[in-house]
C-alpha cells in the first residue's frame, strides 16, 4: 500500500470515527431526526454542487428509485438510529457496533442474493454478536433498559447497512458511486424531512452546535464519501474496507479525549472481538483455482 493510500485510509477512519463524537454532541440538542436530516441535507446539497461543477450528470429521471431506496437504507434509517443511540451511548460503543455492518451484509447476502455462508463467515457473525453483547453488558456504562434499547438501535443501523449493500449489488450496480452517494443523500433528506418537521428540538441550538452539525454533514458525509471512492479506485473495495477496523479505535480516542468517555478492559475486549469478526468476514481466503480455470490478474 502506498503511503498516500495509507494516509487517506487513516484520514477517512479519523473522520468517520469523529462522526460518532459529533452525533454525541448534536443529537441531544437537535434530536435524532433533525440530526439525521441536517446531516444528509447539507451533505447532499454540497455533493450535488460538486457534481454540477464537475459536469457529472445525476440522471434523476432514470435512477430516482435507486437513489430513494438506498437513501432510506444507507442514510435515513441508520443515521436516525445512530443519532437516537448517541443520546445514551458513548461514541465508542456506537462505532464498535457499526463495525459489525459487514457481518450483517454477509448474512443478508446469503439470504437474499444466495451468496455462500461458509464456516468462516458464520464464525465471524457469532463472534461479532458476542463482542457487542460483551461490550453492552460489561462495558463502563451501567447496563440499563435505555442502554439496551440504544444498543439495539445501533444493531438496527448496522443491519440497514447490510441490506443496503445487498440492494446496491442487485439494483444499482450500473450507477457510478459518486452519483449514487449524492442521489442517496438527497433521497434520504427528502424522506426524513416530514419526520424532522413533526419532531421538536429538545435543546438550545448554539453556534457551537451549528458548527459541529455542519462538520458532521460536510466533513463526515460529503468529504468522507469522496475519499472513500478514491480509496476504492486505488485499492479495490476489499482493501478499502479495512477502514472499518480503524473507525472504532478513533471513535474511542475522540470520545475519551473530548468528552471524557471511559474506556476499560471490557471495552477493548468487545472492540477486539468485533474487529476479529469483521476481519473473518471481509477477508475471505481465495478459492483454489482448478486446473481448467485461468487465474485472474492481480488487482483485477
Amino acid at each position: 500500500m502506498r503511503s498516500a493510500d495509507l494516509t487517506r485510509l487513516l484520514i477517512l477512519a479519523a473522520i468517520w470515527g469523529a462522526s460518532f463524537l459529533f452525533m454525541r454532541i448534536v443529537a441531544p440538542v437537535l434530536g435524532a431526526f433533525w440530526t439525521a436530516e441536517t446531516r444528509v441535507a447539507l451533505a447532499g446539497i454540497a455533493m450535488l454542487a460538486y457534481m454540477l461543477l464537475t459536469h457529472q450528470g445525476m440522471n434523476f429521471g432514470r435512477h430516482w428509485k435507486q437513489y430513494l431506496m438506498l437513501g432510506i437504507l444507507n442514510s435515513a434509517l441508520p443515521f436516525s438510529l445512530f443519532s437516537f443511540a448517541a443520546m445514551t451511548l458513548p461514541a465508542g460503543y456506537s462505532a464498535i457496533v457499526n463495525a459489525t455492518s459487514p457481518l450483517w451484509g454477509a448474512l443478508v447476502g446469503a439470504l437474499v442474493l444466495g451468496e455462500r455462508m461458509n464456516a468462516r463467515k458464520l464464525a465471524g457473525l457469532v463472534i461479532g454478536v458476542a463482542g457487542v453483547a460483551f461490550l453492552v453488558r460489561l462495558g463502563p456504562v451501567a447496563f440499563t433498559p435505555q442502554v439496551l434499547l440504544a444498543a439495539l438501535a445501533c444493531v438496527g443501523a448496522a443491519v440497514c447497512y447490510g441490506i443496503a449493500g445487498a440492494y446496491s449489488k442487485k439494483k444499482s450496480a450500473g450507477i457510478a458511486p459518486p452519483q449514487m452517494a449524492t442521489g442517496s443523500q438527497l433521497g434520504a433528506a427528502l424522506v426524513l424531512l416530514p419526520f424532522a418537521g413533526a419532531s421538536s428540538v429538545p435543546g438550545t441550538v448554539t453556534p457551537f452546535v451549528v458548527v459541529i452539525a455542519a462538520l458532521l454533514a460536510l466533513l463526515c458525509s460529503a468529504v468522507a464519501y469522496f475519499i472513500y471512492f478514491r480509496l476504492i479506485a486505488d485499492l479495490g473495495p476489499t482493501k478499502a474496507l479495512t477502514v472499518t477496523f480503524l473507525i472504532p479505535l478513533f471513535a474511542l480516542a475522540w470520545g475519551a479525549i473530548f468528552l471524557g468517555e471511559a474506556i476499560n478492559a471490557n471495552t477493548l475486549i468487545g472492540c477486539a472481538l468485533v474487529v476479529l469478526a469483521t476481519w473473518l468476514v471481509v477477508f475471505q481466503p481465495a478459492p483454489k483455482p482448478s486446473s481448467a480455470s485461468v487465474p485472474d490478474e492481480v488487482g483485477s
